[in-house]
């Protein structure tokens, strides 16, 4: 009867992909097949949401509705794809081929969360870049209808395994809004007795056809620090182009930037709102070359361009209040 229910199981949530459901089958286990059951028994919505195993054996979510198919996963509450209707379906984000799927490690692509701190964590070498927040599992708390859009929130709070890190009391939750546009929230609460000063971003990887011929525009004039030269401020001139490694925090940004992209035919609007940075991100070839999670030649096929605040921007929390900053990405055709 185990060995039944273990295989109806899989049937129900592994995709029809045969050497995935080989690996799945050795990293699965009845408990982990069980939760997710669970977990969508009581929050799926029949024919427009569900809880199923992803890559690595891990819980996600999938949207298929009449305005978009997406994807977001309890690994970091990342959203890993959008593919918003009436734009003949087209991905939006990228996802590196060499993704590493386990606990611990960080999703390559999608859209990870950075907190408590962005790039390496200063005076602690052995912290995980980008802070905690995009390796933990997060807890899912909800999926609803609204207004023809779907809603997913997840939650995480501080732990044992955080305060090993970073001695703050948070809790964050995600929200995500899935639809014509895809809308990220993330909130976080000080739910400690001193004030919480932190960095965070929503650290978009935008999928686009050859990094060398797109460009960002919504920024000329704006003062940045460039990570490539010791994050030396320098003022942008006219739109952003891409002819070498890129690592630009642009500095009191709140207006909409746009990635136009020629050859997709397509731009990408990111609005956002409580973010005082920009950050723009390609590592190029030479970079590229040292992750290993990245496979050959991708660095061309992505840009990061992020909702954040970082360095002078980080933000100041004091206790029992909470932040929201948010990004809101659409899509228009050429």
């Amino acid at each position: 009867m185990r060995s039944r229910s273990l295989r109806v199981l899989l049937e129900v949530f592994v995709p029809d992909d045969p050497e995935l459901f080989v690996g799945l089958k050795e990293n699965l286990d009845m408990d982990t097949l069980s939760a997710v059951a669970e977990l969508d028994r009581r929050f799926g919505i029949p024919g427009l949401a569900s809880v199923g195993v992803g890559n690595g054996a891990m819980p996600r979510v999938q949207i298929t509705s009449s305005l978009c198919e997406a994807e977001m996963y309890l690994h970091g509450a990342q959203v890993t794809s959008w593919k918003p209707a009436g734009n003949n379906n087209a991905e939006v984000l990228f996802l590196s081929s060499k993704s590493r799927w386990t606990d611990g490690q960080a999703i390559r692509g999608g859209i990870p969360i950075c907190f408590p701190w962005f790039r390496a964590k200063a005076n602690d070498s052995q912290a995980p870049a980008h802070g905690f927040a995009r390796t933990k599992a997060w807890r899912l708390e909800s999926i609803l209808e609204e207004d023809d859009a779907l809603v997913v929130s997840m939650m995480t709070e501080s732990d044992e395994h955080s305060r090993r890190w970073w001695p703050g009391e948070f809790q964050l939750v995600h929200r995500v809004t899935f639809g014509s546009q895809l809308k990220l929230e993330l909130v976080c609460t000080n739910t400690g007795t001193t004030t919480l000063r932190f960095e965070e971003a929503l650290h978009t990887y935008n999928r686009v056809s050859d990094i060398q011929h797109v460009s960002v525009l919504g920024l000329d004039a704006v003062r940045f620090l460039d990570n490539t030269d010791s994050n030396k401020e320098k003022a942008q001139r006219g739109d952003v182009v891409f002819t070498s490694q890129t690592d630009n925090a642009y500095l009191n940004t709140s207006d909409t930037v746009e990635l136009f992209d020629p050859n997709m035919r397509r731009r990408i609007r990111l609005a956002k709102a409580n973010s005082l940075t920009t950050v723009v991100w390609n590592p190029w070839r030479e970079k590229a070359s040292e992750m290993r999670d990245l496979g050959n030649d991708e660095w061309a096929r992505f840009l990061c361009v992020e909702a954040s605040n970082i360095l002078d921007d980080a933000v100041n929390l004091a206790p029992g209040q909470e932040h929201r900053i948010t990004a809101i990405l659409t899509v228009e055709r050429l």
